[in-house]
Parts: C-alpha cells; sequence; structure tokens
C-alpha cells in the first residue's frame, strides 16, 4: 500500500521545483545568437593599438554574453578581484534572467562605474603581454541588459548602439507565447517581477516610462529600439561622452592686457 502522505510530499516538491524553474527561466532571450549563447563574461581590456593611443590609451571593462542565473556572482567575484570603482563597462548583451539582472545592476551600483553599450574586439597581438581592443558602437543591449544600463551612476549610449526592450516573460514558454496555457502560478510570478522591476528602476533613478514602453511589447513581436529622444527622457543615457578625451576641448578666452585670464586650462 502506497504512503499518501508522502506522494503528496513529492507531488509538492516537485511543483515547488518546475516553480523555480520557471521564474528563473523569465527574461530569457527568445532569440539566441546560436544554439547555446555564452554566459556573460567580464574582462578587463586596453585600447589599442599602442601606435595611435600612446600615452592615452584607454581602459574598460567588457560585459559581453548573456545573464544567467551565475551572472551577478560572476560580477561580485570579478570585483573582489579587480579595482573596479569608477571603470567604464561596456555592454553588449541579448538579455537574460530578471531576478539576476537586478542583483547584478544593484552590484555595479555600489561601485560608481559608467556603463555603456559597445562591442569589445581584441586586435592581434603585438608580442607585448597585455592583449590590446578596440570599442565599436555596433552592439545591442537588448531586453534585461537595458536596466543593466541603468544601473551605472553615468550612462552613454552611442548613436550607432540598439537598445532594445520588450515585455519580461516565462523563459520555457517564450518561442509559441500566444499558443501556450499558463496556470495562476505562472502569471503570478510574472506579476511578481515586474514588480520588482518597477522598484528597481525607480532605485536606479530610471523612468517609468521605461518600464511602461517594455511592457507594451508582447514576445511574439520584434523588440522596440529607443531612440535618442527616448534613451535621454527615461534617463538611460545621462551622459554626452564616455571618456573625457572624447569630450570637446573648453574655449580658450582670448588674452587681454592687465586681466587674468579664468578659462579652463586644460582636461583631464
Amino acid at each position: 500500500m502506497r504512503d499518501g502522505k508522502g506522494d503528496s510530499v513529492k507531488r509538492y516538491l516537485a511543483a515547488a521545483l518546475a516553480c523555480a524553474s520557471l521564474a528563473l527561466a523569465i527574461g530569457t532571450p527568445s532569440v539566441a545568437r546560436g544554439d547555446k549563447p555564452s554566459p556573460m563574461r567580464f574582462e578587463w581590456r586596453l585600447e589599442g593599438p599602442v601606435e595611435q593611443c600612446g600615452a592615452h590609451c584607454r581602459t574598460w571593462i567588457s560585459a559581453t554574453g548573456v545573464i544567467t542565473e551565475e551572472t551577478a556572482r560572476a560580477f561580485e567575484a570579478f570585483a573582489r578581484s579587480n579595482d573596479v570603482r569608477g571603470a567604464k563597462l561596456v555592454l553588449d548583451s541579448e538579455g537574460g534572467s530578471v531576478l539576476s539582472a537586478m542583483a547584478l545592476g544593484r552590484a555595479i551600483r555600489t561601485f560608481d562605474m559608467t556603463t555603456t553599450v559597445g562591442r569589445t574586439t581584441l586586435l592581434p597581438s603585438d608580442g607585448s603581454d597585455t592583449p590590446r581592443a578596440t570599442i565599436s558602437p555596433n552592439a545591442s543591449c537588448e531586453s534585461m541588459c537595458a536596466f543593466i544600463l541603468l544601473a551605472g551612476t553615468r550612462r552613454y549610449v552611442p548613436g550607432d548602439a540598439r537598445v532594445l526592450v520588450h515585455q519580461i516573460w516565462l523563459g520555457a514558454k517564450s518561442k509559441r507565447a500566444r499558443e501556450t496555457s499558463y496556470t495562476a502560478d505562472e502569471l503570478q510570478l510574472v506579476q511578481r517581477d515586474v514588480g520588482r522591476l518597477v522598484r528597481y528602476t525607480a532605485e536606479m533613478g530610471g523612468s517609468m516610462e521605461l518600464i511602461e514602453t517594455a511592457l507594451r511589447v508582447p514576445p511574439w513581436e520584434p523588440m522596440h529600439r529607443l531612440d535618442v529622444d527616448e534613451l535621454r527622457r527615461m534617463k538611460i543615457t545621462t551622459v554626452d561622452h564616455l571618456f573625457e578625451q572624447d569630450a570637446p576641448a573648453p574655449a580658450v578666452a582670448a588674452t587681454i592686457p592687465n586681466t587674468i585670464s579664468t578659462s579652463a586650462q586644460g582636461q583631464r
């Protein structure tokens, strides 16, 4: 004779595990670049070629790949081994886990970083110990990546970069979202995470218009690309340049005899 109580416990555990799996899948990109997209990696990069940038070669942290359940912990481990305070974080990601993205964003905020969108490309080896790289604006920050952008205390999106948003969804059911049935528990998971995302956006100083815009785009429609005006209005872009060297040099006032010039004498 079977133990009815034991069977009930087994069924409860199975249901709990199923719900947990679905919750972790919320926000997973519906279209991946390949069969098995790589999880996000964090790597220091140094600008090159050295013949061009010389003594002014710039550094940044590239963050490329899908946001998984391990991404926030991977960043925290990277930050423990590197001095990331005030660094530039260059994102190229198709999105991923909602909960992990918010955890990552909160971790990034504690280090006073600048966030941007860009594609990091390694240059051929020049024989030195440190690989050199370039940044191209031809990159995408999709889905939950847009909310990681908000984590920077300064945020810059170049004109050619793409920031795309859509609804968060149950990842396991995103490919046939219109034809699939949903349980009350599944809908509750989505609503719970929408609420968490609203709170996170407010914490990061973002606009509720970003949430409203994303929630208008279901998974069966193309993601919405935010234009320049939207990026400014939604407080995703807050600065005009990623590196200070990119900023126009300050105007130098004409020297007038017997007066003291108060114009800036250079820039960092």
